[in-house]
């Protein structure tokens, strides 16, 4: 009995053990068909992804493809419309040089013209001083003068206004043409060393002052230049403005305007000539001040007012790059030192020494030589004979004739020396455009000249009542033609002449 039953329970257990493994068997390949599947949705969704990648890049590099197809076909386009666009630039340049080329041709029949009226004219002058002399009983040349001066007032005006028309005829020609060629590719210039020395800087407190010094359509600048007869330069070097000339005096006090007009704030032609006025009269004071101060310190007063005026004057003067009142005071201690060591009057050379250069405080207001203008100046003012001949022999106008005037000459050699003392570019320099403004000043008709923009321009400010438009363009060339024949200078040099009306009136 036992032993069925313990049959009946391994029979059971195996069946049981069975079914248990049937179950897990069918159970396992569940879970594993399940997980195929979705091992295949997932691969299945990878594949469908790279599918859509694929197509967006393909779609990209299409898109990519047909940009730069629009580009480069835009780019075609705008080659050949600049080539179309030169073709047209081409033609009308050609255009422009027939009309040039015309215009030569006119202008040389208008000299053939005029050449042939000059024959004609002077036939006709011929004539009438023999009509002269029949009837006025006038000799050949008193006949030919008159006649002359009477022929040249009429034809003055006309022969300017024939100039003016066919000026501005080639200037307006030749600025279109100007459009497309580079015409002027050449910069002179004074020198470094000129320009270090003719320069002033004024500091701004802002760029809006800029604009406020050259005012509304330049009215104030152009005030500042013709008032002050310096160059003002304006350009986009922050917080700064430029002042030359080759004048110290004029850029002193030019500098000094301008500072007090920046400060003030008000800036007006009316304003700017009255700050003008009151900063020469400061000026005139602080040169006789500098005068005097030097007198004191040397010990060597009484001395004239003028003389006193002009010794201060001379610290705004240069020679040969050397300041002049440094120089002078070299000069008179070095001769004080000489007449000592040689038993000379130590007072007289010191006097003579500072005397000696006192001319060049007028040369570039007169012109001249500073020798025989110091010498007339110290003669009016009752100088000592010895300090009138050291002023001639330091330059050999005459031989010294004492200790003194010998002192004073080898001081002032001695002086101009030294090394570094002196720089030949900068005189030469000053002088040419001193040349300038002279030819320019000994016109009639003629109120001011400056010479600006480191001699390379000059303005020329005339009698707008006496002086007509075309007598202005005239007088522009004859400066021009004067300059050119008297002066060497590189480059060019251009003659700006100005005439202005000024109506003044007053209410009461």
């Amino acid at each position: 009995m036992l032993g069925i039953i313990g049959l009946s329970g391994i029979t059971g257990v195996t069946v049981g053990a069975g079914v248990c493994y049937l179950w897990l068997k069918n159970s396992t390949k569940k879970k594993f068909s399940h997980l195929e599947l979705e091992a295949k949705a997932k691969a299945k969704a990878i594949e469908h992804e790279s599918e859509h990648l694929l197509q967006e890049t393909k779609m990209k590099i299409k898109t990519k493809e047909l940009e730069q197809e629009a580009a480069f076909q835009k780019r075609i386009a705008q080659v050949e419309e600049r080539h179309r666009a030169l073709i047209m630039q081409k033609k009308e340049l050609e255009e422009e040089e027939k009309k040039l080329i015309q215009l030569q041709h006119t202008l040389v029949e208008k000299e053939t013209n005029l050449e042939k009226l000059k024959t004609q004219k002077e036939m006709q002058i011929n004539e009438a001083v023999l009509k002269m002399q029949t009837i006025a009983s006038l000799t050949k040349e008193e006949a030919r003068e008159y006649i002359l001066e009477k022929v040249e007032e009429q034809s003055r005006s006309e022969i300017a206004a024939i100039v003016r028309k066919y000026e501005q005829l080639a200037k307006e020609e030749g600025t279109k043409k100007a459009n497309y060629i580079l015409a002027q590719a050449t910069t002179r210039y004074a020198g470094e060393f000129a320009g270090e020395r003719l320069i002033n800087l004024v500091t701004l407190p802002s760029d809006e002052h800029k604009g406020r010094i050259i005012g509304k359509e330049g009215r104030n600048i152009k005030t500042l230049e013709m008032l002050l007869g310096v160059d003002i330069i304006v350009d986009e070097t922050p917080g700064v403005i430029l002042i030359s000339s080759f004048n110290l005096y004029r850029r002193a006090i030019a500098t000094r305007v301008i500072e007090i007009l920046v400060e003030d704030g008000r800036i007006h032609p009316g304003r700017i000539e009255e700050v003008h006025e009151k900063v020469e009269a400061e000026f005139e004071q602080k040169t006789y001040e500098e005068g005097e101060n030097i007198l004191i310190d040397l010990g060597l007063f009484p001395m004239h007012e003028e003389l006193v005026k002009l010794l201060g004057r001379l610290k705004y003067r240069a020679s040969y790059g050397q300041n002049a009142l440094a120089h002078t005071l070299e000069v008179a201690k070095l001769a004080k030192i000489m007449a000592a060591e040689m038993g000379g009057d130590e007072k007289l050379a010191l006097r003579a020494g500072l005397l000696h250069d006192i001319g060049k405080a007028l040369t570039q207001d007169m012109g001249g030589s500073h020798v025989e203008i110091g010498a007339e100046i110290c003669r009016r003012h009752n100088e000592h004979p010895t300090v009138i001949n050291a002023i001639f022999a330091h330059h050999g106008h005459e031989e010294p004739d004492s200790v003194e005037s010998a002192a004073v000459c080898a001081a002032d050699t001695l002086s101009a020396a030294r090394p570094g003392a002196r720089r030949e570019v900068l005189e030469s320099f000053t002088k040419r455009v001193r040349e300038i403004e002279e030819i320019a000043t000994s016109k009639s008709n003629v109120l001011q000249a400056y010479a600006i923009n480191a001699g390379r321009e000059i303005r020329v400010f005339v009698n707008a009542q006496k002086i007509s438009d075309n007598e202005a363009v005239l007088l522009s060339k004859e400066i021009a033609k004067e300059i050119q024949e008297k002066v060497q200078y590189p480059g060019e040099i251009k003659v700006n002449v100005i005439r202005e009306i000024r109506a003044m009136s007053y209410a009461k």
